[in-house]
């Protein structure tokens, strides 16, 4: 009896609870799916495929490359500091009214910056010979391959053999107006890639030759300075020189005053090609411009 009113009591208490008097040890197992991974969506990428850094072809030897690679960087980092100089100072330093008269820095800025960062996929530079004008043409230090090749630059031993770094600016002599402009990797190579489309847009060109020509052409008609490829080259190794090289002193040296001033007329300046049989008398260190014509300096 007493058994019975237990077993009664605790069904009854079961029913009120709505759980069983006797538990058990469950573990609820939840199984969980989880996705793989799907595709990514196309994202636009404004910057895809932007390659600010040259190209150099596989016919420079490793250590033609790395002389080639260090002109390179040089040629880029000249251009940095005349970029950031323009930006600094302006209309304001001496050097600007001196190669760029009155004109808007705007143009020159926007020249070193294509050098600096625009997108170089398809520029080539090269050191084998395949328009063979290294070998016929004696006196060539490089040149632009122009219609055979309108993004590759040929650079040949010449080169190789008398340029310098930019750790030689105002050292063994040098000075701004009195010696070569494209004595450093860096003028040469910012001379050449001014040729090449993809940088110069075919605006900038030749519109005075020489030094005194550059200064005359800053006073007269400085709305040319601005994509002059000379008067970027020599702002860019003058302000080197005055603020990296030899800080507050530079060595601009004095202008030759017998050179006759080649900035009277606005057509690019360029000398007319020598013929094959008569490069034994060609001056030194000829190239072509972006217009297919040489020019030797």
């Amino acid at each position: 009896m007493h058994l019975r009113s237990t077993l009664l009591a605790a069904m009854l208490m079961e029913r009120a609870l709505g759980t069983p008097i006797i538990t058990q040890d469950l573990k609820a197992t939840v199984t969980l799916t989880i996705p793989k991974e799907t595709a990514k969506a196309n994202v636009y990428d404004w910057s895809e495929g932007w390659k600010p850094s040259f190209n150099i072809h596989q016919s420079c030897n490793s250590s033609l490359r790395a002389q080639l690679q260090q002109g390179l960087d040089e040629a880029v980092q000249l251009a940095q500091h005349a970029r950031d100089h323009l930006l600094r100072r302006g209309n304001r330093s001496e050097f600007t009214q001196k190669y760029f008269g009155n004109s808007s820095t705007a143009m020159p800025i926007g020249w070193y910056d294509r050098i600096i960062a625009s997108d170089k996929t398809g520029m080539l530079f090269r050191c084998d010979d395949p328009d063979r004008n290294c070998e016929s043409q004696k006196n060539w230090a490089g040149h632009w391959r122009g219609s055979n090749a309108t993004s590759e630059t040929v650079i040949c031993p010449l080169s190789f053999h008398i340029r310098r770094p930019l750790s030689a600016v105002c050292n063994l002599g040098y000075t701004v107006a009195e010696s070569k402009l494209n004595t450093f990797w860096a003028t040469d190579l910012l001379h050449r890639l001014f040729h090449v489309p993809v940088i110069s847009e075919g605006i900038v060109d030749h519109y005075a030759d020489d030094y005194a020509g550059i200064l005359e052409l800053a006073k007269t008609k400085s709305d040319k300075s601005g994509i002059d490829s000379n008067a970027l080259q020599y702002f860019a190794i003058d302000v080197w020189a005055y603020d990296i090289a030899a800080p507050g002193v530079g060595c601009s040296g004095k202008p030759q005053s017998s050179k006759v001033s080649s900035a009277s007329t606005l057509a690019p300046t360029a000398t007319p090609k020598p013929s094959q049989s008569a490069t034994s008398s060609a001056p030194t260190e000829c190239h072509t411009h972006a217009d297919g014509v040489v020019h030797c300096a």
